[in-house]
């Protein structure tokens, strides 16, 4: 067995996705496109082909029902604290500021607009 990440892929389910949709962007400084209508509404993470890094998407699902108790996906960043001074900006929650994980870097948590627990992680 290797000592790779196999983690490739995440769908952040949402109940709103023009809402969930902004909150990301202006958390992170980033911009999300929209997936073909055939697969219904979607927005992409911005991600790399040629690279092993790993991307997702915003799904909206009709029937959602947000909850604090799904998985949680962690967002790598510099340093945490400026998508954290975005976040209620955006509309969601801080759980968790900034904390040490010792060797492994520091993680913050929150909520997003659409209930979801997210993380964020970074070395320094």
């Amino acid at each position: 067995m290797t000592n790779t990440n196999p983690v490739g892929w995440f769908d952040l389910n949402v109940a709103n996705l023009d809402r969930a949709k902004k909150f990301y962007e202006t958390v992170f400084n980033l911009k999300l496109s929209d997936a073909p209508i055939e697969w219904g509404k979607q927005s992409f993470f911005p991600f790399n082909h040629e690279s092993s890094n790993i991307s997702g998407a915003l799904v909206e699902k009709t029937d959602f029902v947000p909850s604090s108790n799904n998985t949680v996906v962690y967002f790598e960043t510099e340093d945490n604290i400026a998508e954290e001074q975005r976040i209620e900006m955006a509309g969601g929650k801080m759980v968790q500021p900034k904390m040490s994980i010792g060797e492994f870097g520091f993680i913050s948590i929150f909520i997003d607009t659409e209930g979801n627990t997210v993380g964020l992680h970074s070395r320094k």
